[in-house]
């Protein structure tokens, strides 16, 4: 029997799960899932969570019950890639086959001191939950601080806008705009929707240093009610670990260089998916999914004694949505840059759709 181990139920992981379930021409397998949660989260979701405008019963979805399918929920605390082991905080070890790792990514704190410790998250359910829980408590005019403006951070600072008018938000980021990734267009109009809605704007900062409640920005104390950081992410320090242990290349972003079948180099029992994997696009949910299908292609594959395909199927992603609270967004879809209430609407289409294939 073939005994796959997942390592982490992102979008990665469960995309291969579904796809490897669905096959009917492979027998004989059985799938472990690692996962420290009951369900799988909507990660591309949880700055609604933080801001309070979503529960978190509407950003699970369980995993497929399957007599081929086996949660373990516990947490990995070490991969011994030479001898096919997982080792698991309860004391357990796990042994396979082939290993999918999708243990997604950390927030990415470029050496600021007290940043780790003293900054609010929205990378896991839990720590969003309880960034959520403390924004809540922020008394009526307090001031509140989003450091990063990325698309994780322009999609907090206007979701809590949404949810807390009281509120005096502050929007950090080093570049010369917000949304430096994007074209003028979209940046632009989400400049002036947060000026319309009164969040502050402070470009071309420099975060020297973080204590509980005071920000340092260019060395200057600003006080604070809460700090929200969204500045930057890396891979999961298992996969750190790895990367330092086997001399592996990385891209930029710390992500591992896989071979043209998704594998760690070196090991062919092993695969990598996600925000831990390097390619030429940026991390995201649709980047993850589009692994997930090959390496299920090249699961079903092995698994019958079959050669690899020469070529893989070329991994197409629609484009990027964000969104401005509940009725405006902005969007990148090819060439095709759209802002106002469409990308909105068609973002809430891409999530409930993806909830309804799901099973949601």
């Amino acid at each position: 029997m073939h005994h796959l181990v997942i390592l982490g139920g992102g979008y990665g992981g469960l995309r291969v799960i579904q796809r490897l379930l669905a096959d009917k021409e492979i027998q004989d397998f059985k799938i472990t899932l690692v996962e420290r949660e009951a369900y799988h989260s909507l990660k591309t979701e949880f700055y609604a969570l933080a801001a309070g405008t979503v529960a978190d019963r509407h950003l699970r979805i369980s995993f497929p019950e399957d007599d081929r399918l086996e949660h373990v929920c516990d947490t990995v605390t070490n991969i011994r890639l030479e001898d096919r082991t997982v080792e698991l905080k309860s004391g357990e070890t796990l042994t396979y086959d082939d290993l999918l790792i999708g243990l997604g990514c950390e927030d990415k704190y470029h050496g600021v001191p007290g940043a780790q410790e003293k900054t609010l998250s929205i990378q896991s359910m839990r720590r969003a939950r309880k960034t959520n829980q403390i924004i809540q408590n922020v008394p009526h005019g307090g001031k509140v601080a989003i450091i990063g403006g990325g698309l994780s951070g322009v999609e907090t600072a206007s979701e809590l806008r949404e949810s807390r008018e009281d509120l005096d938000i502050r929007l950090y980021d080093r570049g010369e705009n917000i949304l430096s990734m994007f074209p003028p267009k979209l940046y632009n109009y989400v400049t002036d929707w947060f000026h319309k809605n009164n969040v502050t704007l402070i470009n071309r900062a420099n975060i020297t240093k973080v204590e509980w409640n005071i920000l340092y920005n260019h060395g200057e104390a600003e006080e604070l009610d809460a700090i929200i950081w969204t500045a930057g992410v890396q891979p999961n320090k298992l996969v750190r670990d790895l990367t330092a242990k086997h001399d592996l290349v990385t891209d930029r972003m710390g992500r591992v260089e896989t071979t043209k079948y998704h594998h760690i180099p070196g090991f062919e029992d092993a695969f990598i998916v996600g925000d831990c994997a390097a390619s030429e696009h940026a991390p995201s949910a649709q980047l993850a999914e589009a692994q997930g299908d090959n390496i299920a292609i090249l699961l079903s594959k092995k698994w019958r004694n079959l050669p690899y395909p020469e070529t893989l199927p070329k991994m197409k992603l629609k484009g990027v949505l964000g969104s401005l609270g509940k009725k405006h967004g902005f969007g990148l879809m090819g060439e095709r840059k759209l802002v106002g209430r469409v990308p909105r609407v068609l973002k809430s289409g891409v999530l409930w759709m993806y909830k309804h294939h799901s099973g949601s």
